[in-house]
């Protein structure tokens, strides 16, 4: 496809993410919630809609739905009721899943993204709803059998749903990119995509830029990562241009995304936008939920990953970069705020986490919770090299190390016995000056005749003759004058 023809076309996503609760037990029952069992193991009577039976409403699931919605900005709904929404697929055992249809306990809120330039866009949502998830089928584990795991239905669900807001399938993939980390942040869903806790669908149509209608909508499943979101979406959107520029019928179907192949492949068609059959659920009471019970929530939300990057950038005067990298893990945005309570270098400070500490983290797989050096140490460290005491250098190569190594010395002590401590007095740097300039006549002629530059290359003598423990701000000043007076 020419770019000129892919100017002519506006695209319009709506997502869908589901996003499945951290409970112990599931929605409606005391089934043990767990990924990774036996297969068909998690799962009862209730489970599995035997006559008889009745759901039981798992509260944890309102306050998980509450706090998610107060991140989001929406509106909580005081009453609620469940419908059933009824299909028929073989890892669905009751024939329908409990649901909120007409009732969603959030609605309206929105979320902030970057767009393509980089520029803050406001992404508005239409609702978040509780609903259970259904089980597995497993397709590629027997030459000639579907495998049903049904430990997952009944797993408690939290659906996303947006406006039609987003543009392009980067904006899609920043709005996947953003729930996630939000979700983490409240620690009511783990995230993880490939183990299907988090899923997405999208909806996608195109029009000719400027009209005013939608195009047809498609809506594309089965996408296990925030990168197949983005190729299933650009995918669809060039496949969908060349339709409509053929003169063809952009038909209303479910279409699913094959990563290998990088493509979408229709499923089935929808003859009407809903095609489902909803009616209310009768085995569960309608809830209420009151003002103070949203109150009790609120008062135990965390701080959220948009609040803290504000913070950094506007208060810290941090870059966007920098706190874009501290906010994108949750212990790591919380051992900074630890470690920024002992320190007012804040800048110094991010650049310990995102440097040496991110590079042990890295090297060792470990996550900040085990890294062994204490925020306390780290601001001690961090205030040797302030104080001149220590270069940041040989803070790098050789005391952090240490500290790795033994965590029961302070970094001043360590320091010392490793003889770090920089030697700000002047009558020895005057000597390491006095070597580098008897030892280098060819750049000292070079640099009384105008080349200024090779003060770097001078200095850089300077601290090899002095193993890296002359203060170097007083040698640059020292060395400058000296040269100048040559």
């Amino acid at each position: 496809m020419t770019p000129e023809v892919r100017e002519k076309y506006e695209v319009v996503i709506g997502l869908e993410i589901h996003a499945q609760m951290l409970t112990q037990t599931k929605a409606y029952s005391n089934d043990v919630n767990e990924y990774g069992a036996v297969p068909n193991t998690n799962v009862s009577a209730i489970t599995l809609g035997h006559p008889g039976t009745l759901p039981m409403m798992n509260k944890k699931t309102i306050e998980y739905a509450i706090r998610l919605g107060l991140a989001f900005n929406s509106n909580i709904a005081e009453a609620q009721y469940f419908a059933r929404k009824n299909y028929f697929y073989p890892d669905l055992p009751k024939g329908y899943q409990i649901t909120q249809d007409l009732t969603p306990i959030c609605t309206g809120g929105h979320i902030f993204i970057k767009d393509e330039e980089g520029a803050e866009k406001k992404i508005n949502l239409t609702r978040i709803h509780m609903e259970e998830d259904a089980g597995k089928s497993m397709h590629d584990m027997d030459v000639y059998d579907t495998l049903v795991d049904l430990n997952r239905a009944g797993t408690p669900l939290l659906e996303i749903v947006t406006e039609p807001d987003l543009r392009s399938s980067t904006e899609a993939y920043n709005f996947v990119t953003e729930v996630r980390k939000l979700v983490r942040y409240l620690e009511i869903c783990d995230g993880n995509m490939e183990e299907g806790s988090m899923r997405c669908d999208a909806n996608i149509s195109v029009r000719l830029k400027g009209a005013e209608e939608f195009g047809t909508k498609v809506e594309v499943k089965n996408m296990n990562s925030i990168r197949n979101v983005q190729k299933a979406i650009e995918f669809e959107i060039e496949r969908q241009i060349e339709a409509v520029e053929k003169g063809e019928t952009i038909y209303q179907e479910t279409r699913s995304f094959d990563a290998l192949k990088n493509r979408t492949l229709s499923m089935r068609s929808k003859e009407a936008a809903n095609d489902y059959r909803y009616f209310p659920e009768p085995d569960l009471q309608p809830i209420t939920v009151q003002e103070d019970a949203i109150d009790a929530v609120r008062a135990e939300m965390p701080a959220l990953p948009r609040d803290l990057f504000l913070k950094y950038t506007n208060e810290l005067k941090l870059s966007d970069y920098d706190a874009y990298n501290l906010t994108d893990s949750k212990d790591i945005a919380l051992f900074y705020e630890d470690l920024i309570s002992k320190t007012s270098n804040y800048k110094a400070a991010a650049n310990w986490i995102m440097g040496d500490v991110k590079s042990y983290l890295n090297a060792t797989g470990q996550e900040i919770d085990k890294f062994p050096i204490s925020t306390e140490s780290l601001a001690a460290l961090i205030a040797l090299i302030d104080e001149g005491k220590v270069s940041s250098t040989l803070a790098s190569q050789k005391l952090f190390p240490e500290m790795l190594k033994d965590q029961s010395k302070t970094p001043l002590a360590i320091a010392e016995e490793l003889n770090l401590i920089q030697d700000s007095n002047e009558d020895s740097i005057l000597g390491f000056i006095h070597n580098v300039i008897e030892q280098h006549p060819e750049e000292i002629e070079r640099y009384k005749n105008g080349e200024k530059q090779l003060v770097g290359f001078l200095m850089g003598q300077l601290m090899r003759l002095s193993k890296g423990k002359a203060d170097p701000k007083a040698a640059n000043q020292l060395m400058r004058k000296t040269l100048d007076e040559l």
